[in-house]
């Protein structure tokens, strides 16, 4: 089975690194951060796939963006759509009703 490797700047694997160290991250972010560090180290996508509990398409998307966006991609672009136009306030209002 032919591996599929992410090859990471130095600087990039440090910054990912220390990301994961501060143990706060928004579970997409930790979950990509670690898919790149395990890619780079030499893992397969079905094993990395295995690992995080996703699909190997998952794995080689973000495999894909981080050679197209860099560390970019471990956060979303935004979506297009229509915004919010309900403030805080109108928020709590709603949750207090529920």
């Amino acid at each position: 089975m032919k591996k599929h490797h992410v090859q990471l700047s130095e600087k990039d694997r440090q910054y990912l690194e220390s990301l994961l160290a501060t143990g706060e991250l928004p579970v997409k972010v930790y979950r990509r951060a670690l898919a790149l560090l395990e890619l780079d180290r030499g893992k397969t996508y079905t094993a990395v796939a295995e690992t995080l509990d996703v699909t190997n398409s998952t794995v080689s998307t973000w495999s894909k963006t981080y050679r197209e966006r860099g560390l970019l991609c471990l956060h979303d672009r935004p979506r297009s759509g229509r915004p919010v136009e309900i403030d805080g306030e109108q928020r709590a209002k709603v949750t207090a009703l529920a």
